[in-house]
C-alpha cells in the first residue's frame, strides 16, 4: 500500500498534463527535490511548510528522493546533516551534491566530498546505507575538471557520480570541444539536466530549448537521467518559483501543496528504474 501511494500521490497532487519529453512528465515520473542552506525558501502561499529538521511535507506531497548540498567548494553547508537525517527518517532515497568551485583542485574537492558524506552518515546514524553522489559544476568548468572529479570519486567509492550542469553557453561550448577521450570518460556519469524555461537566456537559434536539444549541444551524452525543471528566482531578498512550462511539457508553479518554491526534478523512468539507478550511483558508506 505504501508503494502504491508513492506512485499515485504525484498524480493526485499535480494537475499538469501527461506526455512530455522522453516519455517524461511531472505526473508520471518519480519526484526528486534538492535542498541547501538556502532552504526553506520564502513562504509564498498557504500550505505545508518544512525545515531542515522536518521534511515530512515532502513525502506527503509525493517526493521519493531528496538530494542535499554538502558543500560549495571549501564552504560547508550547515544544514546538510539535518536534511540528510530528516529525509532518512521519512524513508526518502538519499542524495548529496558538492558544488565544485574553481578555486580548488577538483580531485581535492572530490576527497572532501566523500569524507564529509561518510562522516555525516556515521555521526548521524543514517539507516539508509546508500547515498547518491552528485557533482555540480561551476559554469567556467573545463572538461578536465569534470574528469578529475568524476574519476577521483570513483577511485574513493567504486561508483561513478551523477553530473549536474547549469544551462550555460560557456559550459556547453567548453564541453562540446572536449577530446573524444574526455567525452568518453565524462559520458560514464549520468547527466542531471538543469532547464527551467524554454526562452530568455535559454533560447537557441532553433527556437525553444528542450531537454533533448540542450543535451545534444554538449555532444557528450546520448540520454539524460534526471531533469531539474523547477528552480527559484531571487530578487529583493525574496524567492519566487520558476519552472519549465510549455504546451509540450506542463508543470505546476509549486510542488504539491507546499507553501515554498522548491528546486524539483523528475527522473526519466519509473519508480523501479529510479531505485536501480540510485543503487548504481550511490555510495555504500559503512
Amino acid at each position: 500500500m505504501k508503494f502504491l501511494l508513492l506512485v499515485l500521490l504525484p498524480l493526485l497532487l499535480c494537475n499538469c498534463g501527461g506526455g512530455g519529453f522522453g516519455a517524461t512528465s511531472v505526473s508520471h515520473s518519480p519526484a526528486i527535490l534538492n535542498v541547501s542552506s538556502w532552504d526553506p525558501k520564502a513562504v509564498q502561499r498557504r500550505g505545508d511548510q518544512y525545515s531542515q529538521h522536518n521534511v515530512s511535507a515532502f513525502r506527503r506531497n509525493g517526493a521519493v528522493a531528496l538530494i542535499a548540498r554538502s558543500a560549495k567548494g571549501p564552504l560547508l553547508d550547515d544544514k546538510f546533516s539535518s536534511f540528510l537525517s530528516s529525509a532518512d527518517r521519512e524513508g526518502l532515497l538519499l542524495g548529496a551534491y558538492h558544488f565544485v568551485t574553481m578555486d580548488q583542485d577538483p580531485a581535492y574537492q572530490a576527497d572532501s566530498f566523500v569524507n564529509r558524506v561518510t562522516a555525516i552518515a556515521r555521526s548521524r546514524g543514517i539507516s539508509r546505507k546508500k547515498i547518491l553522489l552528485v557533482g555540480d559544476f561551476d559554469t567556467k568548468s573545463s572538461p578536465d575538471r569534470l574528469v578529475r572529479f568524476i574519476e577521483r570519486v570513483e577511485q574513493r567509492t567504486g561508483i561513478v557520480p551523477v553530473i549536474y550542469l547549469e544551462n550555460s553557453d560557456a559550459l556547453r561550448a567548453s564541453l562540446s570541444r572536449a577530446t573524444p577521450d574526455q567525452k568518453r570518460r565524462i559520458r560514464r556519469a549520468p547527466y542531471w539536466i538543469a532547464l527551467y524555461g524554454p526562452g530568455g537566456t535559454e533560447r537557441t537559434m532553433g527556437g525553444a530549448l528542450t531537454p533533448d536539444s540542450l543535451m545534444a549541444q554538449y555532444g557528450i551524452w546520448n540520454s539524460w537521467s534526471m531533469w531539474q525543471y523547477g528552480g527559484v528566482n531571487w530578487a529583493n531578498g525574496r524567492s519566487t518559483a520558476k519552472h519549465y512550462n510549455t504546451n509540450a511539457w506542463r508543470s505546476p508553479t509549486y510542488f504539491g501543496n507546499l507553501a515554498h518554491p522548491m528546486e524539483r526534478s523528475v527522473f526519466k523512468g519509473d519508480l523501479h528504474a529510479l531505485h536501480a539507478f540510485w543503487n548504481r550511483h550511490s555510495y555504500q558508506w559503512w
